[in-house]
This record gives C-alpha cells, sequence and structure tokens, in this order.
C-alpha cells in the first residue's frame, strides 16, 4: 500500500466536564477498501435441535463436524479460503469461500499474483464441456472454460466427489497482490451459475452425492485483527452438512432467504447506537440486500450510506473528522494504545424473522467497522471504515459476517444468526443479537417496488428486443412495398436491459 501524505490533526471529544484532545494522523493516498477483495414465527433455537443439526456429526453419520473445525484461513481484506484437492492425481489449491456467486472456479494458467494453478492437462479424470464461461463481480472478472473433474477435501466431507469446475485461463482485476488463494467456491444458487443454471453448483453436487443435509454454516475469525500476512492468516470454518454449537454462543435467529438467487433477505431498519434512521424500509432494500461472504465490507445503497455516514459523525465523540476516512481514500491512525473505538457507536441491522410479525437485530461493534490495516513505524495503528456505498443493493459482507456463525439453512430456506465465539477481546463479544421486536407496523413487502431479479431482466428484454424486432420488421416491409427496393438491416441481442450479473 503506497501512502502519498501525512497530515497530523488533533481530534476532540468531550465528556460532561472537560474536553480530552487525541493525536490522529490522516493518511491519504490512493488506499481503497474494496481493491483487497471488492473489495430469515420467530423463536430462540436452542441448537437448532429439532432438526438434529446441533450434534458434532450429521444425523447419517456422512460428516463430523469436529474435524471441519478451523478448515479456513484468511481475512476480512482478502478472503477466506479453504484446502482442496482438484484432480488425478491430486492438485492442492486454496480456493475462495464466496456465499454471493455460484460458479467453482480455478486459475488454470499462470498468473503473476499467485503461486500456482490447476494444470488440466496433468489431471485424467478432467474432461471439458466445450463450453465457454465468464464471471463479472463487483471487483474483477474472469473468462475460461467449463469441464469436470473430482475433488476431496482434506476438513471436510469425506469422499471423491464430482464438480462442475470452470477453468480460468484469462482474468482482470480478481487475482490481487498479497492473497494466498488460487480459485473461488461460489455455495450460492444455481440461478447465478454461469452460463446458465443448468451448470450444478459446488454445494448442490456435495449435497447430491454424498447425502449430507442441505445446510452449512460460516465462521470468519479476522474480527479486530489487523489484514494478516499470508504467512499467518486468520482462522474460520466452514461445516458443510450442518452446524456446530461449539462455534457460536446464545440463541440462532433465523430470517427467510426471499428469493433463491443470492441468499436475499429483507431489512427492515438500521440504528446508529440508539438513533432510527428513519428510512422507507424499501431504501435498505433497494435492488436487493443479500448475505455475501465474498465482499469485503458492509455495502448500503447511496442513501442509506449517506445517512449512516451522518449519523456516525453526530453520534461520535469526534470532532471535525475527515470526510476522506470514510469514503475510503483515507486512514485514520492514533498513537498506539490510544484506541479510537470508543469514539465510535454501535450499528444495528433488523432482519424480519420466519415469522413476519417479528423481527430480530444484529448488533455490531465499532471493532468490527473500525477495522485495523497496518501499523507505522511501531508507533501508530491504522485503522480503515468498514462500510461502503453501492449501487447494486446492501449487502451483508465480512465486515458484519466476521461477528457471527451464520447458518445458510438451504432445507428450510433461511439464514440464521448467532453470536460467533472467536468474536471477541477479554470476554467481550463484538457482535450482539437480540429479538424478537415487532417488525415496526411493517406488514408489508420491504423489498416490493426494487428492481427485479436478474433471470426476469433476462425474460423482460429478449420479450423487449422481440417487440422491436417485430416492429422493425412491419417498418421494412411499409418501406420496401411502396418503392420496391432492397435495404439491408441487423438486429442485434444487445440491450441495456441485459446486464452482467454483478455481486
Amino acid at each position: 500500500m503506497r501512502l502519498y501524505g501525512l497530515l497530523l490533526l488533533s481530534l476532540s471529544f468531550w465528556t460532561s466536564h472537560a474536553v480530552f484532545k487525541i493525536p490522529l494522523k490522516i493518511f491519504a493516498g490512493n488506499f481503497n477498501a474494496s481493491a483487497q477483495l471488492d473489495l430469515r414465527p420467530l423463536r430462540r433455537d436452542e441448537g437448532a435441535a429439532e432438526s438434529g443439526l446441533s450434534l458434532a456429526s450429521d444425523p447419517a453419520g456422512i460428516v463430523n463436524f469436529l474435524d471441519m473445525i478451523d478448515n479456513l484461513k484468511g481475512d476480512s481484506g482478502r478472503g477466506y479460503y479453504m484446502q482442496m484437492v482438484i484432480g488425478t492425481p491430486g492438485q492442492t489449491l486454496n480456493i475462495l469461500v464466496d456465499t454471493g456467486s455460484s460458479n467453482f472456479a480455478v486459475a488454470a494458467a499462470a498468473h503473476p499474483y499467485i503461486t500456482h494453478y490447476y494444470n488440466r492437462a496433468l489431471s485424467s479424470t478432467y474432461q471439458s464441456t466445450g463450453r465457454a464461461v465468464a464471471v463479472k463481480y463487483t471487483q474483477g472478472e474472469w473468462e475460461g472454460e467449463l469441464g469436470t473433474d473430482h475433488i476431496t477435501i482434506p476438513q471436510g466431507p469425506s469422499g471423491t466427489i464430482t464438480i462442475n469446475i470452470a477453468a480460468i485461463l484469462t482474468s482482470e482485476g480478481f487475482f490481487l497482490p498479497g492473497i494466498n488463494w488460487q480459485g473461488i467456491l461460489g455455495l450460492a444458487y444455481p440461478l447465478l451459475a454461469r452460463p446458465d443454471p443448468s451448470v450444478e453448483p459446488f454445494f448442490n453436487s456435495v449435497v447430491q452425492q454424498t447425502g449430507i443435509p442441505d445446510v452449512f454454516s460460516l465462521q470468519m475469525c479476522g474480527a479486530g485483527i489487523p489484514a494478516s500476512t499470508t504467512a499467518d492468516p486468520a482462522g474460520g470454518s466452514l461445516i458443510m452438512g450442518g452446524v456446530e454449537p461449539t462455534l457460536y454462543q446464545g440463541s440462532v435467529w433465523y430470517t427467510p432467504v426471499l428469493e433463491e438467487w443470492y441468499y436475499q433477505v429483507e431489512v427492515l431498519k438500521l440504528e446508529v447506537g440508539d438513533q432510527n434512521l428513519n428510512l422507507d424500509c424499501k431504501e435498505y432494500n433497494s435492488d436487493k440486500a443479500i448475505v455475501d461472504s465474498g465482499t469485503t465490507l458492509l455495502r448500503l445503497p447511496g442513501n442509506v450510506f449517506s445517512a449512516v455516514m451522518e449519523a456516525i459523525m453526530q453520534t461520535s465523540l469526534i470532532e471535525d473528522f475527515s470526510a476522506g476516512f470514510f469514503d475510503g481514500t483515507k486512514l485514520a491512525c492514533w498513537m498506539r494504545g490510544e484506541s479510537p473505538l470508543r469514539l465510535f457507536p454501535k450499528l444495528s441491522i433488523y432482519l424480519r424473522a420466519t415469522n413476519t410479525s417479528q423481527s430480530f437485530r444484529i448488533t455490531i461493534l465499532p471493532q468490527l467497522y473500525v477495522q485495523p490495516v497496518t501499523d507505522i513505524d511501531g508507533t501508530l495503528d491504522c485503522f480503515r471504515f468498514g462500510i461502503s456505498p453501492s449501487a447494486n443493493g446492501l449487502v451483508i459482507g465480512a465486515t458484519v459476517m466476521e461477528g457471527f456463525y451464520v447458518i445458510f439453512d438451504r432445507a428450510q430456506k433461511r439464514v440464521g444468526f448467532a453470536v460467533s465465539t472467536c468474536a471477541e477481546n477479554g470476554g467481550v463479544p463484538f457482535a450482539e443479537i437480540a429479538g424478537p421486536f415487532p417488525a415496526e407496523g411493517v406488514t408489508s413487502d420491504c423489498t416490493s417496488g426494487v428492481s427485479l431479479r436478474e433471470p426476469m431482466m433476462w425474460v423482460i428484454a429478449y420479450g423487449l428486443m422481440g417487440i422491436c424486432a417485430v416492429v422493425l420488421i412491419i417498418l421494412l416491409v411499409l418501406l420496401i412495398l411502396p418503392c420496391r427496393c432492397h435495404r439491408d438491416g441487423e438486429i442485434t441481442d444487445e440491450s441495456s436491459l441485459v446486464r452482467h450479473r454483478i455481486k
């Protein structure tokens, strides 16, 4: 990271009788938070006992959840990854865990930012389908070829699984400096698979071939830890087939999955400290609201982001705080030992419960959204803002997920949240969860009127193009008949309504 300038500021905050000054350094430059990787009747569920998912292994005895603990490495800035063995003989690669996409894709050609790649020619079990595939993310994109091969997961369900695999041949902005992964594991639904939903996603294949329950759960343990080096990454756990009760404390609260493409949920309101933003709930769900481990930050629609930033500045104990910190262009640095976390308020997200007249609240402390990044000369601790504006809806990314054990219960179409056992310091958790609360009088659908999901957009796009084609044909006939002349024309399928999936 290059730092272009140093500005020493004095920030003041007051108690009821006194004013104190805290030395703060703001570093301006090209730091971009997203550049690192972008960068559901509600009741207390005592370990999901009714479904047997709280056992140390799934009811069929196919997997042992304890064997999967600590099978992830990484951090929120560069993503969490797990080790997989691909092909015959096996080639070991680290694969990024992403709940916001649906393709299993690995580097199949050399790239300056990765140490090794999957060599299809060396695998006797690789079979090409001959189909091209391309995926575009919020940051980065890649193109490649679809095929199938065998994989095993050292700390996952036992046995060999045959999966669809996309061999990444070219990419731009996808592999980044400092990463220690060579592929991506899309854990979302088939509707997001590319080039079309006929490409069965990884977890669907695992469930079908092993018989494990259609549930996975995720704990990411980088909260409060500076972006680590590849030699000493933070950890986490991806539990495939159920829920491991040692990874969370307290109760699990569930919110419904509204649509099975992304893990789309419904946000009812946001609070900064005890201050309700008082926005129409449709603002929070503009376009969509999703739970996505592959997005670094908590991303908010523009109006919501502005309201959150203003409320933080009003309720924090900081005067004249640089806007550069909030827009991701500057780091805020304090003298070592002078923690800024007490200066910032809590942030709460209210999610609709499976009992639609109720809601529950997940709360993150500043330790999660004011994120340590680096130190300067051993004397300064520097932080970035873990929230950013979004043009593609609200994204509950790693900034929030690091505080919780998140359960993707696909079998019952819901996402569960419980306080993570690894997001704490000195026994004090960085996250809170509470409920039930009334759904604030919101009995209608907060998602009504927002943008249609992508498959419907494709239907509309092709429908409109069909109508245009008919109109053009009629016009051409009308023009040709009177003048008896021939005119060449071309109608393409390029339409502004046809868009790539943007996470």
